[in-house]
């Protein structure tokens, strides 16, 4: 059988920006599994990971497969130690890119790559493998579209630090309240894709770093597609060299960019999900960005009752995420400015899963103003807390870290009272009588 190269295509990457610098010696069938390993810099790690990967593959896999290492521009010994695993090891191929980027990576592999199965996974291997063929079965049978490993599931194990571990829960949760996003974890290094979706969903991704994953997920679940969702054993990398606030920043960026574009209908998503097969998308709900209602989950009152549980359940979550990120910003930055960056981030989230789940309001019909009304809202809860740290701290200047957490949930509590007001008669208030009227 012919050697397998892999020129790159695509307008992410430019067919001269990268090139296939060693071809996989793939004898026998064609492959029905390619697994990407996006490196940068990574030669202490590659070889072993290759290599435990092959065994794994070779010993237990029951399909063809192949191992595309995709090297986006490192400058140490990568492409050397990705060479000579190519001339060595069977089912082996390896890509380079002149641009650094992870997301970058995957598009020009999971592009230029015949395989019908597509996966990649992060190269210090910190999921179990034995996830993967859970996780690419129910794309080799077809059922599914995407499949993700979930360090978040119930059943998932997982060994990390704090800091990480809530950093994950954090940007799972803001991702839920940004973009309605229902899948439990965006940035697990283990997932897997159909080839025919992958062709149709890279035209339409514009990131080519961190966010790849997220933006790919956002937009297959809005077009209707299934994910899928492994749990797995997880344990953190304690040398990982991300920086953490340069991809918060970036994933931040993204969720804006992505949500603007949904919001103004530019992504053709109906179209995509009829080409797979897929059942059409409601043609009222993408006329109109979704229906509304004061409804919620079965075995919820309806009306202010309903209302009032639901508002409470979203609110004890977010004060809880609000004191856990003012309990950590706390040490590094002063008490207001940890006061404020806490309140924003969860007012963010807040807004967004009341606007829907609290009361009934779906799609993306006037979600910038309700967003924009949210914040408002916010701001009276920033001077409530911020006025009641400014009242404890003349008070009491000695006051300890447990006097003024109580403090802080005492102010938070009035806070919620009139943001629950505030929601109800202002912010959804003209989309609840629309809603009555529509039914009288």
């Amino acid at each position: 059988m012919s050697t397998t190269m892999l020129p790159t295509t695509g307008e992410a990457v430019p067919a001269e920006q990268s090139r296939p610098y060693r071809d996989g010696h793939v004898h026998g069938p064609a492959p029905v599994l390619d697994v990407v390993i996006p490196v940068h810099n990574e030669e202490q790690d590659l070889e072993l990971c290759v290599r435990r990967l092959h065994t794994h593959l070779v010993t237990t896999f029951p399909y063809p497969f192949r191992i595309t290492i995709a090297d986006n521009a490192s400058t140490d010994r990568t492409p050397q130690v990705a060479a000579a695993l190519v001339d060595e090891l069977p089912q082996v191929a390896a890509v380079y890119l002149t641009e650094k980027g992870r997301g970058r990576a995957l598009a020009a592999a999971w592009s230029a790559s015949s395989a019908p199965v597509l996966a990649y996974m992060d190269v210090d291997l910190s999921t179990d493998l034995a996830a993967l063929l859970p996780l690419v079965a129910p794309l080799i049978s077809g059922h599914s579209d995407l499949a993700i490993g979930s360090r978040l599931a119930r059943n998932s194990r997982v060994v990390r630090g704090a800091k990480r571990e809530f950093i994950s829960r954090g940007y799972n949760l803001l991702l839920r309240g940004a973009l309605s996003a229902r899948f439990s974890d965006a940035q697990c290094g283990f997932k897997a894709i159909r080839k025919d979706v992958a062709d149709r969903l890279l035209p339409l991704v514009r990131d080519t770093g961190w966010f790849f994953d997220t933006e790919v997920l956002v937009l297959a679940e809005r077009a209707g597609l299934r994910i899928h969702e492994v749990p797995v054993d997880w344990v953190d990398d304690p040398d990982s060299s991300v920086d953490i606030v340069a991809t918060v920043v970036a994933d931040l960026n993204g969720m804006f960019r992505v949500g603007r574009a949904l919001a103004t209908g530019a992504l053709p998503l109906a179209e995509i999900r009829r080409g797979l097969g897929r059942d059409p998308i409601d043609a009222t709900a993408t006329a109109t960005g979704s229906g509304t209602g004061t409804g919620g989950p079965a075995g919820v009152p309806a009306g202010l009752t309903g209302q009032l549980v639901r508002f409470a359940g979203v609110g004890l979550v977010s004060t809880l995420a609000y004191l856990a990120i003012f309990a950590v910003l706390r040490a590094g930055v002063g008490a207001q400015p940890a006061n404020l960056l806490a309140l924003l981030i969860t007012a963010v989230g807040n807004t967004a899963v009341n606007r829907r789940f609290t009361f009934g309001v779906g799609g993306l019909d006037g979600i910038g103003r309700h967003h924009l009304q949210g914040l408002l809202v916010f701001a009276l809860g920033l001077a409530v807390t911020s006025g009641s740290l400014a009242l404890l701290t003349s008070v009491a200047p000695s006051a300890g870290r447990a006097v003024e957490l109580v403090v802080l949930v005492a102010a938070n509590l009035a806070a919620t009272v009139s943001r629950f007001l505030l929601l109800r008669g202002w912010v959804f208030r003209r989309r609840q009588r629309t809603s009555i009227s529509s039914r009288e």
